[in-house]
């Protein structure tokens, strides 16, 4: 099975604009603006599709990812995370399919809940195709999500860490465990988890934003904030928000 993700995207952003001047009491309604992030909205994620030979069906999970079930495909080391080599941003993930046909229709039909919004419904659709596939990544990210939008952290952590161990380096896995980690009040914890992640993805745009506003709100450290949003904003320069933001921090470190 096979994964290309786009390093581009917008996973922690705010859902309605804001506006102060740029004085030390605003910092609040920044954090509070800022921290109001929208969890996945599931089928609008950027995408674009793994095309191998040995491909035998293609759909679309959760994360808004395409994956392929792969069959017959020989010298494949299983799972494996690595970026794209030929000139795009972007990286692969290949794990081994491990599905049925009851657990890949299951897992459809949970996919459409978590869309839709029935996060209850689809978190027990979700927990039999684990249990028929616990091997797979992609369920436990979709129900940890699933159960972060009703308020459950400590089963979503306990899904996110097993999808790390099943894939680890997984770049979106360990973004929105940064996230997670972000939320429970973690701050040096998730800091970790998205230094790992830019690291090894540098130009995985969600883990660096995350790490910028980790480092502004959370961690009093402008200096970060200020590289990460700079790294950020030259591969994605069609947002304005985080243009505002490096102009705040440039102020405040008297550049």
């Amino acid at each position: 099975m096979e994964h290309k993700f786009r390093t581009k995207g917008d996973l922690a952003h705010p859902i309605a604009p804001f506006r102060c001047r740029l004085l030390r009491g605003c910092r609040e309604a920044r954090r509070s603006a800022r921290d109001i992030f929208l969890m996945r909205q599931h089928a609008l994620h950027s995408f674009f599709a793994a095309v191998r030979l040995c491909a035998k069906t293609a759909i679309v999970f959760g994360l808004g990812s395409l994956f392929l079930l792969l069959s017959g495909c020989a010298g494949n080391t299983w799972p494996s995370v690595e970026r794209l080599k030929d000139g795009r941003q972007g990286f692969v993930i290949r794990e081994k399919a491990g599905m049925d046909a009851a657990s890949l229709a299951e897992f459809q039909r949970a996919v459409a809940l978590l869309n839709d919004g029935k996060d209850g419904e689809a978190i027990e659709l979700m927990k039999r195709v684990i249990d028929r596939s616990p091997r797979f990544s992609a369920p436990h990210i979709d129900i940890a999500l699933a159960y972060l939008r009703i308020g459950a952290p400590e089963p979503a952590e306990q899904h996110m860490k097993a999808a790390l161990s099943l894939v680890p380096g997984h770049p979106v896995a360990g973004n929105e465990y940064g996230l997670l980690l972000r939320k429970t009040g973690r701050f040096n914890e998730a800091r970790e988890v998205y230094e790992k992640a830019v690291d090894r993805f540098p130009d995985y745009l969600p883990a660096r934003k995350n790490l910028g506003i980790l480092c502004d709100l959370y961690l009093n450290d402008p200096k970060c904030a200020l590289e990460q949003f700079e790294r950020y904003s030259r591969l994605m320069p069609e947002d304005e928000k985080v243009k505002i933001w490096i102009a705040e921090l440039r102020i405040r470190l008297g550049r």
